[in-house]
């Protein structure tokens, strides 16, 4: 056939189709420019393997679908069979179709097929203008028995200058903890088995040159965009090649393709940068703003009452936070869990999805009104995949459990799961939500919770993981479909389902459970690695956390909380007239903030004190930015050197000073540097590479930073 060379802002990608099979991966990274077809092959040509002895008369072809019939012994990129029968592949191709328009994502269709083992192939591939790869496979059943799939999982090579491996993992209220460790020989497999994203996933599995940080080096990453069970792996073969990919992990006999049906993998999302890590989010985060469904109105700043009331519903006691919210300058205001009939504490009533006529004689239209009647948007909570046994609808309905025969799987949080795949399930859902917002369309947000593990998920006696999966995108598209001025929160034990593919359908997530100010600078740093700060809710939590117990001021919890999809998770009517004024100081600052903060490009520094953290974001001009410097523990030094501020036009003259309008940690009075007092003006070059110091700040405080352009 030919060789493609896709290109897309400073990212090149080069497949080599001129083989009987599947197109082999020459080249995918940094942009290598405009190649005419002899240069192309010369480039081809440079990176053919060597024959070794002792192996193939010829090199094994890598390629977008590893097969063992050209010699990969690595992963495989297809399992499956055919009651035994078919389960090795040898695809030939059929076809290309290259699609390049100027200023949208190029688009690559490969067709190929294997008459033999009777199935044919489909890949799309596109690049997108900020250099964004994703990959997609399609395997359809051309045979005369039916196929069971076990696996298809799109890979790509990385070079072998990438020498380190970065990903995430987690627990409830600890998610996004990073790990690094060198790349060596074998597989570093990734599953995710929770019937869900997890707190453990890995939301980037990164590889990189050694020693890479935020601003340096050079990185590929992938992320498997799958609400489900999943599978991210990173392999490195003795025999020279290293790939990257993912895709669905799917459950013996979950897939069973019958002559004609076809199986779409998850999109695999492949990123490259020469400039670390905040590399690989500016791409991310540019395509993810670029989406015609990004929201595009300002982020609202949202009261959440979980935490001021939990399951004590009381009309006056709401109607008064939502009084106190409007003084702060809140602008919506979310009822959480405890609205629904029987629902008076989390053992009973999911599933009965009505307004407890006991706690609401009158409904939920007092509240309501009186909320919307404050200036306020309305939110509520909901979790409709779950069930309690102690509910109505599980008496009536038991048989409409994700279950296997016979058993109830082990409980959790008091709740089963109800099998969306189930069509009367599912319409029941959908009947009931779609209710609530037609009888309530002053509801404009929904903060829809997902709270256990799918565990021993069946349908119908086979595995149901991916029918629930896809049930659920459907009842959200659904739902938008009918509602599209409804917002929805992905929150899920918070943290547990954070993914591209459930980010297509709701409009934030919640980061985790956890609003300790100390704990949630990693999990929204790291976060931040996939997601910009708009995606990401962030609360000022109570002064003693709910879920640490650990004691925090309210600036160290409020310059946390600025960085994101700002909000308060606290009982702001029982605060002092002195804690309601910083609030509502710290308030005020991230509005006047929020067009640079979820527009702006994120960065994070590199600073040699693990007890120092510094970030920022900068305006897409770089004429404006604001940086936070954490101080998370004693450092042995005693004071932990200048901070960099980087990510600034090198050009041009900047003054830097303290964010004004809310109060200063108090250790500045002490122990300032004298710039700190009036600000100083330095060049971006003199910023990134020399830096500010600091004042000595004790541990858990945090010093806003606000960075302008000067003429």
């Amino acid at each position: 056939m030919t060789i493609l060379h896709l290109r897309r802002a400073r990212t090149s990608l080069v497949l080599d189709a001129r083989g009987p099979g599947l197109p082999r991966v020459a080249h995918w990274g940094g942009d290598i420019g405009d190649l005419d077809d002899d240069a192309l092959r010369q480039l081809v040509a440079a990176t053919v393997p060597p024959v070794v002895p002792s192996s193939f008369d010829e090199p094994p072809a890598l390629s977008l679908l590893p097969e063992a019939s050209a010699g990969w012994s690595g992963r495989p990129g297809l399992a499956g069979h055919r009651d035994g029968r078919d389960w090795s592949t040898a695809f030939r191709l059929d076809g290309l179709d290259v699609d390049e328009p100027a200023d949208a994502p190029a688009l690559l269709t490969v067709r190929a097929s294997d008459p033999a083992a009777g199935l044919a192939l489909t890949i799309e591939i596109t690049l997108d203008p900020h250099g964004l790869l994703t990959i997609r496979h399609r395997l359809r059943n051309d045979g005369d028995g039916a196929y069971e799939l076990r696996e298809l999982t799109p890979v790509l090579p990385v070079p072998a200058v990438a020498t380190e491996l970065l990903d995430l993992t987690g627990r409830w209220c600890r998610e996004r903890s990073p790990q690094r460790h060198p790349w060596q020989h074998g597989a570093w497999v990734r599953e995710g088995r929770h019937g869900r994203t997890g707190h453990d996933a890995t939301l980037l599995l990164v590889a990189g040159t050694a020693g890479f940080g935020f601003g340096s080096g050079e990185v590929w990453a992938v992320h498997t965009a799958w609400s489900g069970d999943h599978v991210t792996v990173a392999e490195r073969r003795p025999t020279g090649e290293s790939t990257l990919g993912g895709g669905e992990l799917l459950a013996p006999g979950e897939i069973r393709l019958a002559p004609g049906e076809a199986y779409d993998t998850p999109l695999l999302y492949a990123v490259w940068s020469d400039e670390g890590l905040d590399g690989l989010s500016h791409v991310l985060h540019s395509h993810l703003r670029a989406r015609p469904g990004h929201p595009r109105s300002p982020r609202p700043v949202t009261l959440n009452v979980w935490e001021a009331v939990y399951f004590d519903h009381d009309l006056d006691r709401l109607r008064a936070l939502a009084d106190r919210a409007a003084q702060i300058g809140v602008e919506r205001f979310v009822l959480d869990d405890g609205w629904f009939r029987g629902r008076r504490d989390d053992t009973a009533g999911l599933g009965d999805w009505y307004v407890d006529e006991g706690v609401w004689p009158d409904g939920l239209q007092p509240l309501i009104d009186h909320v919307t009647g404050q200036g306020l948007q309305f939110g509520l909570w909901v979790e409709p995949e779950m069930v309690n046994p102690d509910s109505d609808l599980f008496r009536a309905h038991a048989d409409w459990l994700l279950t296997v025969p016979g058993r109830l799987p082990p409980a959790w949080r008091n709740q089963q799961v109800l099998d969306l795949g189930r069509p009367e399930a599912y319409d029941h859902v959908l009947e009931r939500l779609d209710a609530l917002l037609t009888e309530h369309p002053a509801i404009s947000y929904l903060k829809w919770d997902h709270n256990r593990d799918l565990t021993e998920a069946g349908h119908d006696g086979r595995p149901g993981v991916h029918g629930q999966t896809l049930a659920v995108y459907r009842l959200l598209d659904e739902l938008r479909r009918r509602h599209p001025g409804v917002e929805i929160e992905s929150c899920s034990s918070g943290g547990a389902r954070v993914d591209l593919a459930i980010l297509a359908r709701t409009d934030r997530v919640w980061a985790s459970d956890c609003n300790d100010a100390l704990e949630r600078l990693s999990i929204q740093r790291w976060t931040g690695l996939l997601l910009p700060p708009e995606l990401v809710g962030t609360h000022v939590g109570p002064q003693r956390s709910h879920t640490t117990h650990r004691v925090h001021d309210l600036g160290f919890r409020a310059a946390t909380a600025l960085f994101g999809h700002h909000g308060i998770e606290w009982d702001i009517a029982s605060i002092s007239a002195d804690e309601q004024t910083e609030l509502t100081a710290w308030v005020a600052l991230h509005k006047r903030l929020r067009p640079l903060l979820h527009a702006g490009r994120v960065v994070r520094v590199d600073h040699p004190d693990p007890a120092v953290w510094a970030h920022g974001v900068i305006d897409q001009d770089r004429t404006r930015a604001v940086y936070a410097v954490a101080r998370l523990t004693t450092s042995v030094a005693e004071t932990p050197g200048a901070v960099r501020l980087p990510g600034l036009d090198p050009a041009l003259r900047y003054r830097v000073r303290p964010v004004a309008g809310v109060p200063a940690p108090a250790t500045i009075e002490r122990s300032a540097p004298p710039w700190l007092a009036s600000g100083v003006t330095l060049s971006g070059a003199a910023l990134a590479r020399v830096g500010v110091q600091l004042p000595a700040l004790h541990p858990e405080q945090s010093l806003l930073l606000e960075v302008d352009e000067v003429g």
